[in-house]
């Protein structure tokens, strides 16, 4: 059996480690994921690890003079497997931290194939101490600066109404970005996004809902 084990056409005992190594790292990383409902979960990133564990092993192995040969080409080739859960929902981006986190259970997986073990489960352990503290972070950061979009339609009046309400973000202690502004048929329409507490966002979503000028509010 050891025998078979350290065949080189075969498969030896450190690899094997390697594979079981990988599969740890990556599924400890796929697991909190999983916990999240995220597009890409356990499975996906034990076989993104084991794939860029096993295509290293076979660079080194197949790559002669160049060992990096085959190994190279995963940093690009990863690119193309996390754009597909990158996407637009409304004015929002989402996916772009699975995506990155594809390609750091790649470069894990990298790691390990290539025998450096102490690099693979210190990202590791870093990579789950950001997953696990940045919510916390996040939510904290949300009660002081959140950002919402808003749309206003009335009718024209006078063009200086819509601008008027600049100042009635500044009233609620909301910091206001001017978004696209159009006319069409005598009505005009404007969008902000603005950022601020969630209390004053809703003091300001009160003092527009009391406005009866304004034909249509979205928030």
């Amino acid at each position: 059996m050891t025998n078979i084990l350290e065949n080189s056409y075969f498969i030896t005992q450190s690899e094997v480690n390697k594979f079981l190594l990988a599969t740890l790292l990556c599924g400890i990383i796929g697991a909190e994921r999983e916990y999240r409902s995220k597009s890409a979960g356990f499975k996906t990133m034990i076989m993104i690890g084991l794939g860029a564990t096993l295509f290293t092993i076979l660079s080194v192995k197949i790559g002669g003079e160049s060992p990096d040969r085959v190994a190279s080409n995963i940093v690009t080739g990863i690119g193309f497997l996390g754009a597909g859960v990158i996407f637009k929902e409304e004015n929002r981006v989402n996916g772009l931290t699975t995506a990155c986190i594809i390609w750091i259970v790649a470069a894990i997986g990298m790691a390990v194939g290539a025998g450096y073990y102490e690099q693979a489960i210190g990202v590791t352990s870093v990579v789950l101490i950001a997953l696990l503290a940045f919510p916390f972070i996040e939510e904290i950061g949300d009660r002081r600066f959140t950002k919402r979009v808003y749309r206003i339609v009335k009718k024209q009046d006078h063009y200086s109404d819509l601008d008027s309400y600049e100042e009635v973000f500044k009233q609620n202690k909301l910091k206001p970005q001017r978004g696209k502004h159009s006319l069409a048929n005598n009505i005009i329409t404007g969008s902000w996004a603005a950022t601020g507490t969630p209390k004053n966002h809703q003091r300001f979503v009160e003092q527009m809902l009391k406005d009866s000028t304004i034909i249509e509010f979205d928030f």
